[in-house]
């Protein structure tokens, strides 16, 4: 729990969140994370005191490295807390890697995270020394394994859900963002709504009801929408059972497991949902990790790996400011 504070001020001094002179950003991310320190606490007391979301990603690393075969090694890196991207290149650096592949676990590129990220290792390899090819997967917001993990996770919930007066309603929520990035250029509603149309015609259920929606809201500006919020309370309304389906998150962590397992289920029990099933996220869902595997061979082949080259120029070649 005394790690919630720091990690939240390493958080909003990430200037691809707050996009404000470092003079500025600091003194203001050390405000923001003392104000919401106590609400994230809370949040991770709901989860047993800590987050979940270093022993998930270590079972994917290790998933991955039995599907890439013995002369692999995944190490993790995180932006915001540890193992950190310097800790992590000192560990690669010992290693003596013959070449790096970058593969960032948001399937949809965005300044905020891929771009962030990935500006971060490359200064900690430099740092460190790391004279290898290095080759980043940029995204693969509608990559085959991917999307059919997600489909055949649905399919079930689908099933679950029918049976009520309506049939049920399907929500794939992403992580949200502030209308002001997007309105900079950033390309992520675009590969948000690419994963929901390859999603849809994999689920391959021609009269679904389905919409996308965002959650995670923070702070007093406008979001990108709708609102998976929002979009509960309507579904109370007209009495529409729902499914529940994370687009944007490939492990289970505080936005699953306490705002969609918790939160929005009591949303919709108080708002008259007749019946609320919340998808599981990826995880090391076999066509996933093999989908992982596959999109790392292909970038020690051609380099990178991307939507479009638009997205590689911005997240693999663009820097961010100090």
């Amino acid at each position: 729990m005394e790690a919630v504070q720091p990690f939240l001020f390493n958080l909003f001094s990430d200037p691809a969140i707050l996009r404000l002179p470092a003079l500025v950003r600091l003194p203001l991310a050390r405000i923001i994370a003392w104000r919401r320190g106590s609400v994230a606490q809370e949040i991770y007391r709901k989860l047993g005191g800590g987050s979940p979301l270093l022993a998930n990603t270590e079972l994917q690393a290790r998933a991955l490295e039995t599907v890439l075969g013995p002369q692999h090694r995944c190490f993790i890196a995180m932006r915001y807390w540890h193992p950190s991207s310097e800790q992590t290149a000192r560990e690669v650096a010992d290693w003596a890697a013959d070449e790096v592949v970058c593969l960032p676990l948001y399937p949809q590129f965005s300044t905020t995270t891929t771009a962030s990220s990935l500006a971060l290792w490359r200064r900690s390899a430099k740092r460190c020394r790391i004279e290898c090819p290095t080759r980043v997967v940029c995204c693969y917001p509608a990559e085959p394994g991917f999307v059919e993990a997600i489909a055949g996770l649905i399919q079930p919930a689908l099933d679950a859900a029918a049976g009520y007066e309506k049939p049920p309603r399907l929500l794939l929520t992403a992580h949200g963002l502030p209308k002001r990035i997007v309105q900079a250029g950033d390309t992520y509603p675009n590969q948000v709504e690419t994963t929901a149309a390859a999603v849809i015609a994999a689920i391959n259920r021609p009269d679904l009801d389905w919409t996308v929606c965002y959650q995670s809201r923070v702070g007093p500006i406008e979001w990108i929408g709708p609102a998976t919020d929002a979009e509960v309370r309507r579904a109370g309304r007209g009495r529409v059972p729902l499914v529940v389906a994370p687009i944007s998150f490939v492990s289970e962590h505080s936005e699953t497991l306490v705002e969609l397992d918790l939160d929005y289920r009591d949303l919709a029990a108080a708002s008259g949902v007749p019946a609320y099933h919340r998808v599981p996220t990826v995880g090391t869902e076999p066509g996933f990790i093999r989908s992982l595997a596959a999109l790392v061979r292909r970038a020690c082949t051609e380099g990178w790996v991307g939507g479009c080259a638009a997205d590689f120029a911005r997240c693999a070649m663009s820097g961010l400011p100090a």
